[in-house]
């Protein structure tokens, strides 16, 4: 900040860096290290830069406040953060909705697969279980009428 406001009120005065320095009596290089940040003056060429400057010491220490000239500016000039934020909150909004458009799909496969798994466990179950008993019972009937078959022979001889 105490760059930025240097360098821009040295050069709203018209002044180079060595009429600056030599009216804070620095050497130019210093003035230079100031408004690019590599340096900082002490409170006493702070307050001796104020008064070259013409300007209080809040104002170089300060960000830049720039005031608007009339009402009307001013009015445009929150009409376009006005719009900016529109602007803002509508792709907000579709990437948000993206995003639960994506999870509500991917839920609803997540349930399709549950359920066709659990159908697909009762099925298979199912058919084990059905199964199990014909080929059961089938056995048994074979075993019976094996043995039917053997005592007719036998009662044949």
């Amino acid at each position: 900040m105490l760059q930025d406001n240097l360098k821009a009120l040295r050069k709203e005065k018209g002044m180079s860096q060595e009429e600056l320095a030599s009216r804070v009596f620095v050497v130019r290089q210093t003035v230079s290290k100031w408004e690019k940040g590599l340096s900082v003056p002490d409170a006493d060429a702070l307050q001796k830069l104020a008064e070259v400057l013409e300007v209080p010491v809040s104002r170089l220490l300060g960000a830049p406040v720039e005031q608007p000239q009339d009402q009307n500016e001013l009015a445009v000039q929150l009409s376009r953060l006005n719009e900016q934020l529109v602007i803002r909150n509508r792709r907000s909004d579709r990437v948000w909705k993206a995003v639960r458009t994506v999870f509500i799909a991917i839920g609803a496969l997540a349930v399709l697969f549950l359920i066709a798994v659990t159908v697909g466990y009762f099925l298979l179950a199912g058919v084990k279980s059905a199964g199990g008993p014909q080929e059961q019972q089938g056995i048994v009937s074979y075993e019976e009428e094996a043995d039917s078959v053997q005592h007719a022979i036998a009662l044949q001889d």
